[in-house]
């Protein structure tokens, strides 16, 4: 079978940014974004996915790491429609819950063609480090309007922001992974519209 894959390029005056993505991949990640944690969180993403993700992205951190998160965002978005093309026989549906020690996190995901984000993380601390949580929510924004796609992140219970944060983006892998998969008694699009 013939690999699904992507690349985007986006460059603005805030951020430069390159990345490549194979939906039929190992779980590679490659990631530099000036962003440690963020780097971390995206090579989780593309290990519990198994998706090949290359990204190398510059922004202007020295002002905020908001511009360089949500450029990210806006361009895996584009980058998994562009690999899904037509959708034809995908999944279409897919959904993780994952325990990360205490913390309990469920994502879901529907290739609608339609955007919509619904983030149920109510979190107390603010930042990890030097990064702010709340680019979180911005991020999976930006994603799923640009992935054209319907994604529900729903924080279970927890208390250790890192292993929150951690859980959601482990589960956002293995929902995406699911929901992209080819599944052979599916034919066409996965939809009594046709389209979407």
């Amino acid at each position: 079978m013939k690999k699904r894959k992507a690349e985007i390029k986006r460059k603005t005056k805030e951020t430069d940014i390159k990345l490549s993505l194979v939906l039929e991949g190992e779980g590679k990640g490659i990631i530099s974004t000036g962003i440690p944690f963020f780097d971390h969180m995206l090579e989780l993403f593309a290990k519990h996915g198994l998706f090949n993700l290359t990204l190398k992205a510059k922004g202007d951190l020295a002002v905020d790491f908001h511009h360089t998160v949500e450029d990210i965002g806006i361009c895996l978005g584009q980058a998994f429609a562009k690999a899904l093309g037509d959708k034809r026989s995908i999944r279409r549906y897919g959904e993780a819950t994952i325990p990360m020690d205490e913390a309990l996190v469920s994502v879901a995901v529907d290739i609608s063609g339609r955007s919509f984000l619904s983030y149920n993380a109510k979190i107390r601390r603010i930042k990890i480090g030097d990064f702010n949580v709340g680019l979180v929510k911005e991020f999976f924004r930006a994603f799923a309007d640009q992935a054209r796609l319907t994604l529900h992140v729903n924080l279970l219970y927890g208390e250790e922001l890192h292993h929150i944060i951690e859980a959601i983006f482990k589960a956002f892998g293995r929902a995406m992974s699911r929901a992209v998969e080819i599944n052979s008694r599916v034919k066409g699009i996965p939809s009594t519209k046709g389209k979407l």
